[in-house]
């Protein structure tokens, strides 16, 4: 164990240990990258094509939902006033859903109706078939009480008018894409989406299915850092492994930089083998922010070049998840046009399993599960460990100095 990671204690405490160094908080880091992101174009899509894309123009109703007064129940039309317990009403006709028979009811008449149908004139309630007892060409009402508007969806009872439906930098989820396709809309104009590059660096690194020789480790952060990308609904257009060779490593940022951000892991670091920011500055990419007080994640690198939004994450698997999740994936959603609400991950309370103790100098993103509203933290708590990352569900930011007893609430972030 090393003195800056933690690892879970043996009395079910989870001990956050120091960090002395001088870094960016990880509030300016996150405010410094979400100024520089515009959205990109603005495209119109059809709506089968549009869901979790962003809305880029807002949209009100040009009709009316229900568009027109109808029943809630399969039943009777009737005048409330004249559908007494024990009255008799008689039965002129039927209304099935579809097209209006412009039927009309009188005060001693009702009309056969199903869930959907549009209410004769005259009616201004239902009843329930189960409240009647029909006899013959007649019904003969069992409810206690009959109420004008009841069972009858009235309309615009749920949308109105020029009633907003989508707000510009709301994601397109299943229900909103239904609610526009009611309005008779077969498209939506959205903020594209961002295409994002991904390099990977290290000589230790191997492609799975090769052999490993001593020292080598499988390449993992590439397939996991694009899933993230996708999960956030960008498009992956390249995704490649550079040696620690400047050459070799400029020729692929060069590549990287066609798309709308670039992802690099590993590199970003102080060591002698670290080359990422050299070869940035080669190729007179703008840094704008590097080494962030955040743990796990200390060395992470922001940059632009052009069009082109640069990240350059640590190597290490659990410090490259935390910062794609905390600076990353709220950059590419933006890119996209996401509005302010849709950037944040879900925050949920949780009751704790054990004692936190906070780090004295860095917020610290502890991973975790949460499991029918309990939180706790799994496996090993460092950088490397992918296999207690691969198991939570959660994360729990706990603020330098911060302390949580066992039990206590705290708020933590889904990751899933």
């Amino acid at each position: 164990m090393t003195r800056n990671e933690p690892l879970p204690m043996p009395n079910g405490n989870c001990q956050l240990l120091n960090d002395s160094s001088a870094m960016i908080s990880e509030e300016e880091a996150r405010d410094t990258i979400l100024r520089t992101i515009s959205p990109l174009p603005v495209m119109q899509v059809a709506l089968a094509d549009a869901l979790d894309l962003f809305v880029a123009r807002s949209v009100t109703a040009s009709i009316a939902l229900p568009t027109f007064d109808n029943s809630a129940m399969d039943g009777y039309a009737v005048i409330a006033a004249c559908a007494r317990k024990g009255g008799r009403l008689n039965v002129i006709a039927e209304q099935p859903a579809g097209i209006s028979r412009s039927l009309r009811v009188a005060a001693s008449e009702a009309v056969r109706i199903f869930t959907g149908a549009p209410m004769p004139m005259g009616a201004d309630a239902v009843v329930m078939q189960e409240e009647t007892t029909r006899d013959g060409n007649s019904i003969i009402i069992e409810a206690e009480n009959v109420a004008a508007g009841e069972f009858v969806r009235k309309k615009g009872s749920d949308l109105a008018v020029d009633q907003q439906i989508v707000g510009v930098g709301e994601r397109l989820c299943p229900a909103r894409l239904g609610l526009l396709a009611s309005q008779g809309s077969a498209s939506i104009d959205v903020c594209r989406r961002s295409s994002v590059a991904i390099i990977t660096t290290g000589d230790e690194i191997v492609a799975p299915g090769e052999q490993l020789r001593p020292g080598e480790i499988f390449e993992s952060n590439g397939l996991m850092l694009a899933a993230l990308a996708k999960r956030a609904g960008a498009t992956v257009t390249m995704r490649s492994h550079a040696r620690d060779e400047f050459a070799d490593l400029c020729a692929a940022l060069r590549e990287g930089i066609k798309s709308d951000a670039l992802i690099i892991s590993g590199g970003v670091s102080v060591g002698e083998r670290d080359l990422v920011r050299e070869a940035l500055k080669e190729m007179g990419v703008q840094v704008d922010l590097w080494r962030v007080k955040v743990k796990p994640g200390k060395p992470f690198l922001f940059g632009r070049h052009a069009g082109c939004a640069i990240f350059g994450l640590p190597g290490n698997p659990v410090s490259a998840f935390v910062t794609f999740m905390i600076f990353v994936r709220p950059a590419l959603l933006r890119m996209m046009g996401a509005n302010d609400a849709a950037l944040r991950l879900h925050q949920v309370l949780a009751r704790l399993d054990h004692d936190v103790v906070g780090d004295e100098i860095r917020p610290h993103y502890l991973r975790g599960r949460l499991v029918q509203g309990r939180f706790a933290a799994v496996g090993r708590q460092e950088s490397h460990a992918l296999f207690g990352l691969a198991r939570a569900n959660a994360l729990l930011r706990v603020a330098p100095g911060e302390n949580f007893a066992a039990g206590s609430e705290a708020t933590v972030l889904l990751i899933n």
